[in-house]
């Protein structure tokens, strides 16, 4: 009995993963997101989790749903774009960023950043505190980028929980911060807005890392806790558009769970920091 149970189990989940990838492909033909060469595990948990939470008896009925109401739709893309982030998330990466990367970037005439999958943009935020305390702001241009439109209008605006900003300052501390965070940000009710000064160098745009080109001629790229979210063709693929878009010399920081070992284009980076995972495109290509 418990074995017919067992096959019945692996009957209904190979159903379920068939679903799925309906699902994903009926979102990429109606809306133009893909997420397709997500992560299998990750994209199961996240719809699952959507059907629990929404009561449909199964995911091909939930499918005809996110067909036929956009607005249902857009709740799944919330489930499926997970956006968990803060100030100064890693706070060990931002320091490290000051004492190693600044140095170079102080040489360059002219600076362009590019924080690719920025969510509600805290850490966009971070970074451009960080080069205004740095002397850098003036002379640098940020570009950041998400698959989300709700979660890119959210990070034009800057508006947070002042609950959060406890934390966050906490992080600032630790990643060298040099004066009071409070200076950044205005409160008002129960939310901080950050100070309009900080978004005149910022460029909020929408960009796929599955489907979009290069972004352009990049010194920096920040890409962190994002490819780990994606199968290892996407993961691949994603390395050689940052290979593609970054300067000779350019810095590509990913987050600490992901690395270029087994991408084809392991060979075209210094290791910088191993342990924040910080690199450099090499100025010399390795094979000249």
């Amino acid at each position: 009995m418990q074995q017919s149970m067992d096959v019945i189990d692996d009957d209904q989940i190979q159903i379920e993963d068939i679903e799925i990838r309906l699902l994903l492909e009926a979102i990429y033909q109606l809306y133009g997101y893909d997420f397709r060469a997500y992560s299998r595990a990750s994209m199961r948990r996240r719809v699952m989790h959507r059907l629990t939470m929404s009561g449909f008896p199964s995911v091909t009925q939930m499918t005809e749903r996110v067909l036929r109401d956009r607005q249902f739709f857009v709740t799944l893309l919330n489930d499926l774009t997970v956006n968990v982030t803060e100030m100064y998330r890693d706070p060990e990466f931002y320091r490290a960023f000051r004492e190693e990367v600044v140095p170079v970037l102080k040489t360059f005439p002219f600076i362009k950043i590019w924080h690719a999958g920025c969510s509600t943009g805290e850490e966009i935020y971070s970074m451009a505190i960080l080069l205004e305390e740095e002397g850098l702001y003036d002379r640098a241009m940020l570009y950041a980028t998400d698959i989300d439109k709700n979660v890119l209008m959210a990070a034009k605006k800057g508006i947070y929980p002042i609950d959060a900003f406890k934390q966050y300052t906490e992080n600032y501390r630790r990643a060298g911060g040099r004066k009071s965070l409070s200076e950044y940000a205005t409160a008002r009710y129960d939310s901080v807005i950050m100070e309009q000064r900080l978004k005149r160098n910022i460029v909020f745009a929408d960009h796929d890392l599955a489907t979009d080109q290069v972004f352009g001629e990049m010194h920096v790229i920040l890409c962190r806790n994002v490819l780990i979210y994606f199968d290892r063709p996407l993961q691949e693929r994603v390395i050689r558009l940052f290979d593609d878009s970054l300067d000779l010399g350019g810095f590509l920081c990913l987050g600490t769970k992901e690395s270029l070992r087994f991408s084809g284009n392991e060979d075209a980076f210094d290791v910088i920091n191993k342990s924040l995972r910080i690199f450099r495109k090499r100025q010399i290509p390795h094979n000249a």
